[in-house]
This record gives structure tokens, sequence and C-alpha cells, in this order.
């Protein structure tokens, strides 16, 4: 008789992996989502299909390949779009579109490592340091209005990183809702169950919200997901593919976004908790965590509406602060990152400021033209240096 192929192991993985994706970026989908005007129903829908979606080809693509392979949504993306001004959530969904077709077509065209190179990591580091410095601040602006609740989210993460690091987010969670709802600050009486939901939302094509809003995703997924995400595979020992992996994610984007999947992508550092020699010492069955991280993911995406009136019940204050402390070891190791090559150290400080002063030209957002400035820095450099050689 046959033994069970799963082991306690490969269960612990895939929990830990689906609690570090969903506790880092969970509130910020929801205030991304806010930011185009999306209704309580329609937040619902991309949570129900990022869940759905990110499950299938999860699943999939770890079977078929036989390795750990974790989808996951363009975090930092999501970040990057929190506060934009001006953008309907028809025009977003346009975006996302673009931003997939194009992702799809770089990868089936064989750009994939062509255009990465084109890209100094510096750039790409420096333009989500830029976008995420200003995210990280809302902490700090929040404690205005609720200093202990804050605070108190504030030194659990900090306390918590001493011994559960891997939870720190978890704890903060925990603490900063404990506290609201002994504080009387949370509307419990907006949590209810409810079903999964989908709402189509008619994409609306417009040149400048293509290019504010889709360019910047789609860099953002190439050079924070896609890239380390393959990186990571090969770090493991895994030589699977990168086109079959990009196409898949790609065109699911294209499918999925008007239902509220923004940008579908490799999942980066969470994916390496499903890859170590704890998991399981073979590596070649360590995908089975993915196996039931894939069926995870699917019961999140079942829960989508409920997820979404727990955030409606919390207090402002304490998803601010949530989504702020969340991204800074991702700002961390941005800023760190930006500024390891001398010679693109003037291109990123270039790329970091206008990325992080919110100008808004021709109605595209900073991101964009911190990237271009820094891009045009980089290259005006390199060439004045090889005039001097």
């Amino acid at each position: 008789m046959k033994s069970f192929p799963f082991t306690a192991s490969h269960f612990a993985a895939a929990v830990a992996a689906l609690l570090v994706s969903y506790g880092s970026s969970a509130v910020i989908i929801f205030q991304a989502a806010q930011t185009f005007g999306a209704t309580q129903t329609q937040i619902a829908s991309w949570f129900t299909v990022i869940g759905l979606v990110c499950g299938v080809q999860t699943l999939y693509l770890s079977v078929r390949h036989k390795a750990p392979v974790m989808m996951a949504w363009c975090t930092p993306g999501a970040a990057m779009m929190v506060g934009l001004e001006g953008v309907s959530l028809a025009q977003a969904v346009g975006a996302f579109v673009f931003a997939g077709a194009l992702m799809w077509a770089v990868s089936a065209a064989g750009l994939f490592d062509r255009l990465v190179r084109h890209i100094p990591p510096t750039l790409a580091a420096a333009m989500l340091a830029g976008i995420l410095i200003n995210f990280g601040s809302r902490v700090f602006v929040s404690m205005q209005t609720q200093t202990v609740l804050v605070g108190l989210m504030l030194a659990v993460y900090l306390l918590g990183k001493i011994r559960f690091p891997r939870y720190g987010i978890l704890l903060m969670l925990a603490a900063g809702c404990g506290y609201a709802l002994l504080g009387g600050l949370a509307d419990i009486s907006q949590i209810r169950a409810a079903p999964p939901v989908l709402e189509w939302v008619s994409p609306q094509f417009e040149w400048d919200k293509i290019i504010g809003v889709g360019i910047p995703l789609f860099i953002a997924s190439l050079a924070t997901q896609n890239v380390p995400g393959m990186a990571i595979l090969r770090a493991y020992g895994y030589a699977t593919p990168a086109k079959p992996l990009m196409t898949h994610s790609a065109a699911a984007t294209v499918l999925f976004a008007p239902f509220g999947a923004f940008m579908v992508n490799l999942a980066a550092i969470s994916s390496a908790i499903c890859m170590g020699g704890d998991v399981d010492k073979d590596p070649q069955r360590r995908y089975l965590a993915n196996v039931l991280l894939g069926g995870l993911y699917l019961l999140l995406g079942a829960a989508g509406g409920m997820v979404v009136s727990l955030f409606a019940a919390l207090p402002p204050e304490l998803l601010a602060a949530l989504a702020g402390i969340a991204v800074f070891a991702t700002l961390q190791n941005n800023l760190s990152a930006a500024w390891q090559d001398e010679a693109t150290r003037e291109a990123s400080l270039m790329t970091l400021l206008a990325s992080a002063s919110g100008m808004n030209l021709l109605g595209i957002s900073s991101a964009f033209w911190g990237l271009l400035l820094g891009l045009a820095v980089y290259y005006l450099n390199r060439s004045t240096a090889r005039a001097k050689a």
C-alpha cells in the first residue's frame, strides 16, 4: 500500500508561506483597490480572483514541473498604486491588462533576460524604495491620531522580530486587532461570512494611465517578483524553464484583470519557504508543499468576501500602520540594493527622489518618471565615462 505523500513539514511550510504572503500584502491590496474607488463587492472580487488564480497556477505548475513553483501577486506594484489620484477603476484595469500583455510579449519573444539586462537592478530598487518611503512614512502620520494603537503595533513588530522574525507581522496584526477590539475602535458588526464573488469591470485604455500605472507595474513585477523568483528557484537547484512560468502568469493577468487580478507573477522571498531542506530532505518532493499551498490559496480565495469585511471593520490607522510596517523590510532591502553599485549611485538617487516626489506630469505617475530619469542619467554617465577613457 502506497504511503501518504504529504508530511507535517510539507503542511507547515505551506501554511508559513501563505501567512507570510498574505500577512504582508493583504491590507496593501485592499488599500490599492480603494484608491481606484472600488466598491466592497469589487474589492471582494479582487481577493477572490487572486486567491483562485494563484491557487490554480501554483498547483498546476508545481505538479507539471515537479518543482516548488509559487505564484503570487505583485505587492510592490500594489503599494505603488496606493494613493494614486485621478485614476478610475476601469482605467486601472486597462493598465493591468496592458502590463500583463507586455509581460506575455516579453516572455513569448524570449526577451526576458535581455530586457532585465537593460534595467540596472539598482535603479529598479531605487524606484521601489521611492514608492515605499512614502508608504512606510504613513505609519508615523497615523500615529498622530492613534498614538497608543500605532505605537503598540510598532513595538510588537520590533520586539517580535527578536524571537519570532517570521511571524512579526502576524503578531503585530494580532496586537493591533486586540487593542482595537478592547478599545472600541473596531466595528465588528461589519464582519460577516460572505460567499466568493467575481465582478467584471470593463477595461478602459488611456495612454497616460497605461504609461503611469501599467509600465511601472510591469517593471515592478519584472524586477521584484519574476527575476528574483527565478533566481531563487535556480539557487535551490531547480532548472525549471522561465518561459512557461512567465507566459502562464502573464496570460492569467490579461484574462482575469477585469475581476481584480492586477498582476500575477512568481513569488519572490516567500517562495523560498517551501524550498529548503527542512521541508523535505528529497528536493524532488518539496513541490508537494506547494501543492498544499495551492489548496490553501483556493480556500482563501473562496473566503474573499469575509477578508474584505474584516478590513472594513478595522480603524484606518490600524490599516495604515499594518501596511506601512509590512513594507519596512522590503524598503530596507531596496534602499541597500540601490547604493550597491558606485557607478549607478547618482542615477539611483535621481530615481529615488523623483519616484518619492509624487509628481504627476501629463497624467503619468512619479514612478515612471523616476525610472526614466534614472535610466537617462545612468546611460549619460556611462557614455561620459567611456569618452574619458
